[in-house]
């Protein structure tokens, strides 16, 4: 598919249910309730008025303060996936020496960790995301990795494969009439970009990059044939990390699932649990029910009005002078254990759907340390989600660096060797140095290890000079190194 005619319906039909989708995901990872009272009661496509944010209520219609409440469950949920994933940045080597170093220099400066956090947790809310690398030599000297949004891409799949990808945003100057559009197409070897002037729901026709600011200074880069740019390498510069597979909903096209589908009822019943919760702790505020006459008049014809905030509720129309017609308590139970438990319930059972387990949401466990053994055994589920997750995020994360390594020998750095690095995670439960400690020692007495394993051990990370060397210093301190002065003794 090369860039869209003129006139084009935007976004591409084939494309609006999963934007569809994605609009709702994003609602709830937003955590702002203003958004999912749009979604969910304005927009046609996904009207819902049995859900609490589909439905208009009383506070809304009488422009009083909005007391549905909503627990941002969903968002903790993508920064738990991202934590698992990225906290601990994986192990990223080449064969190279000084490749490597580079490597390292990109890793490093490009904040690589940080944007893998941040797209992981996007990814996990909408999906899946995308990454791009591109360059700027006027403003930094290497390569820079992106992330680009589901929501505003249109792949192009071959064989489950990305072999191209369309990236569009909305520019400056755009109304509710008139929508400028800049479009980024990139294919094996090229980059091609175009700038469309159109609708809300029309691409429009096709105007020269010069024609709006933000798309200027880039036709000074492009080909002087075209409005595109040689890559200088084959790969494609853009690369796309699904956040779990399949996607049950579309399980024709290879587009990532989100921990989300299937969960969106239980957020929206914790919310009503919690609304109900706080309606309890409302109502059950102490006020006052006094004779009219202890009330203070708004004088004639300024007529009644209700104040939910007054401690002094209503009036009953009986003498102060009566008997029993002094000041009267009102107030009511609230059900805190019926909320709590109802509120625990979902919120144990939206995580373990989303491919969790309650502890990562303090659901579980009583805060005592734990042995990793112990760790694993009680977060198996997200340990398992985790290992899929992995395997998801290593092929694009490695993609994506042997990219910036080919276009930093291109452009930056001469003479450099790319190659494709090699992603590891680890395991994702680190010991304490005293479960270690303790660990090798008990292999050690039993005689099952060698010195340069329990280094290894100690020391993942060290090459096996580094390892070589220590070993070497710790038999020479130890005098195991000593040679065997042969000989026999007397009997």
């Amino acid at each position: 598919m090369a860039l869209p005619e003129s006139g084009t319906a935007w976004p591409p039909p084939q494309w609006a249910p999963y934007y569809r989708a994605m609009r709702v995901d994003d609602a709830w990872y937003s955590g702002d309730r203003n958004r999912l009272a749009r979604v969910y009661g304005h927009h046609p496509e996904v009207r819902e008025r049995r859900k609490l944010w589909g439905r208009k209520s009383a506070e809304m219609r009488m422009r009083k303060r909005e007391t549905r409440l909503h627990v941002p469950l969903a968002g903790d949920i993508a920064r738990t996936s991202a934590d698992l994933l990225f906290a601990d940045m994986p192990t990223i080597t080449v064969s190279d020496d000084a490749t490597q170093k580079r490597l390292n220099v990109l890793i490093d400066e490009g904040r690589i960790q940080e944007t893998l956090l941040g797209a992981a947790e996007q990814a996990a809310a909408l999906s899946g995301v995308f990454f791009r690398v591109t360059w700027d030599r006027a403003l930094l000297p290497r390569p820079i990795l992106t992330v680009m949004q589901p929501d505003a891409a249109i792949p192009e799949f071959r064989f489950g494969l990305l072999r191209a990808v369309m990236f569009w945003r909305e520019l400056d100057g755009s109304t509710d009439a008139h929508v400028w559009r800049h479009i980024e197409r990139h294919e094996p070897g090229r980059i091609e970009h175009a700038l469309y002037e159109g609708t809300p729901d029309n691409l429009g026709r096709r105007v020269p990059l010069t024609e709006h600011p933000d798309t200027a200074d880039i036709a000074l880069t492009l080909d002087a044939t075209g409005d595109s740019m040689a890559t200088g390498i084959q790969q494609l510069t853009a690369a796309y990390m699904p956040n779990m597979l399949p996607n049950r909903l579309h399980r024709t096209a290879p587009v990532g699932r989100s921990d989300y589908q299937g969960v969106h009822d239980l957020f929206d019943s914790l919310d009503e649990t919690w609304t109900s919760w706080m309606r309890d702790i409302r109502l059950a505020r102490a006020r006052l029910i006094v004779p009219d006459a202890y009330l203070k008049s708004e004088g004639p014809g300024n007529g009644a009005s209700f104040d939910d905030d007054r401690e002094v509720w209503a009036g009953l129309k009986i003498p102060p002078t009566e008997q029993g017609a002094g000041i009267t308590l009102a107030q009511f139970g609230i059900r805190v254990e019926e909320h709590q438990t109802t509120a625990d319930a979902i919120v144990r059972q939206a995580v373990q759907t989303a491919g969790y387990d309650g502890q990562a949401f303090g659901l579980e466990g009583d805060g005592t340390p734990e042995t990793a053994t112990g760790v694993n055994a009680r977060t198996a589920r997200s340990m398992t989600t985790r290992k899929k997750k992995t395997g998801y995020a290593r092929h694009p994360v490695a993609d994506m660096l042997h990219v910036m390594l080919q276009v930093d020998a291109l452009l930056f750095t001469p003479g450099l060797k790319p190659e494709r690095p090699l992603v590891e995670f680890g395991d994702g439960v680190a010991e304490s140095e005293q479960q270690t400690a303790t660990t090798l020692d008990l292999l050690a007495r039993a005689g099952a290890v060698s010195t340069a394993t329990k280094v290894k051990i100690l020391h993942p990370d060290w090459k096996d000079t580094d390892v070589q060397a220590e070993v070497s210093a710790i038999l020479a301190e130890t005098g195991a190194a000593a040679p065997d002065p042969g000989g026999t003794f007397p009997m």
